[in-house]
């Protein structure tokens, strides 16, 4: 049996999947703005742990993970920093 911390109600409870033997898993991905980091590591491996055990336990898995847009304000921080390296300074 599987326990999960339900924060709305503040306790453990069990994991029933809405559709019976179906489990699916919307994970929010990396928002790549900077040089990666291990948390951007950390967030793939504890999910796809989770999705391999639903997956040993007989669950048909819906796996979906995002990579967030990169916003007008990083690709110019970027391009600046491309400038810069171009010029010859440190970035």
């Amino acid at each position: 049996m599987l326990r999960i911390y339900d924060t709305a109600a503040r306790t453990k409870r069990e994991f029933v999947p809405r559709i019976p033997e179906r489990v699916s898993m919307y994970v929010c991905g990396v928002t790549p703005y900077d040089a990666p980091h291990l948390g951007h590591g950390r967030t793939a491996l504890v999910f796809d742990t989770i999705r391999r055990y639903f997956r040993w336990r007989g669950y048909a898995v819906t796996y979906v993970t995002t990579v967030t847009d990169v916003e007008d304000r990083i690709i110019a921080r970027a391009r600046s920093a491309d400038d810069r390296a171009r010029a010859g300074e440190t970035v």
